[in-house]
């Protein structure tokens, strides 16, 4: 349901300079105003531009859009609706912060980054991926309520980190799901296009898949023991799409559930609610 902008998610529009123009309706829309969370809307009629903190927001044919919030984003961030007259109006948004579990450790961390050799495995893969969210395919699975993957324990939470010796290390940048032994079944959290299924195990993700959803918002599962789709296929939301395993860099099997919107890691949890 959509909330008008003007409620406790968000502040009363202002134009950034006197306009003879009359005032587009209040943005609206609704979510999870906090970090690494996100927020779907309409954007007022008229409206040619529309952007959260300078990102673009892509606005689709009938007015409606999607936005998100890093993990490590600001208190305020603004958003900013530019009209065919050329008038421009800013909406500032209040970003609950999150109280990230951090643990420290009295060790320095490691020295040294990655190796040569390493990396002349590494950089292919990751440019493989970012190629894949560069993908745009037209899904509508932004607009749907996700639902979980596959059920079970949560062994690892979203934006956990470990600061080493006041040296912050790499939070976890999604969710850890265990759920039986390797082999169990997992399904799309919403309708998706597939952008990207390793044919062979990447170094650090194992046999990584990866779902577009739309509008610069993409899944990825890691580890998985099998794929069950191919890059193309348009998946639908339930639809069994791999099976868990540990493959790449996993200590058991797990699901590896991450979400990203354009260059923002969000939290899956706020996307699906509570676990039943």
């Amino acid at each position: 349901m959509v909330e008008p902008a003007g409620s406790a998610h968000a502040s009363t529009t202002a134009p950034v300079s006197p306009a003879a123009a009359p005032r587009p309706a209040e943005i609206a829309f609704s979510g999870e105003m906090t970090q690494g969370g996100w927020i779907r809307g309409v954007a007022p009629a008229g409206t040619t531009d529309l952007r959260l903190d300078g990102e673009a927001v892509r606005i689709a044919p009938d007015g409606a859009w999607f936005a998100a919030f890093d993990r490590d984003a600001a208190p305020e961030e603004i958003l900013t609706a530019r009209m065919k007259d050329g008038t421009t109006y800013r909406q500032t948004l209040t970003v609950s912060p999150r109280d990230w579990h951090i643990e420290r450790i009295n060790i320095p961390r490691r020295a040294g980054g990655p190796s040569e050799a390493f990396m002349k495995i590494r950089q292919p893969e990751l440019d493989r991926i970012n190629a894949a969210r560069a993908i745009e395919t037209g899904a509508q699975g932004w607009r749907q309520r996700f639902i979980w993957p596959v059920k079970g324990r949560i062994s690892g939470r979203f934006g956990s980190q470990r600061i080493y010796r006041g040296e912050p290390g790499s939070y976890h940048s999604g969710i850890d799901i265990t759920s039986g032994t390797s082999g169990t079944p997992f399904v799309a959290p919403a309708d998706g296009v597939v952008i990207l299924a390793a044919e062979k195990p990447f170094t650090l993700e194992g046999n990584l898949l990866m779902l577009d959803h739309g509008m610069g918002l993409n899944s990825a599962f890691l580890h998985c023991s099998q794929i069950l789709v191919k890059e193309g296929d348009h998946v639908k939301q339930g639809q069994v799409i791999g099976k868990i395993g540990m493959s790449g860099r996993a200590t058991g099997p797990h699901l590896h559930w991450s979400i990203k919107w354009q260059s923002d890691r969000l939290d899956p949890l706020l996307f699906t609610g509570p676990m039943n």
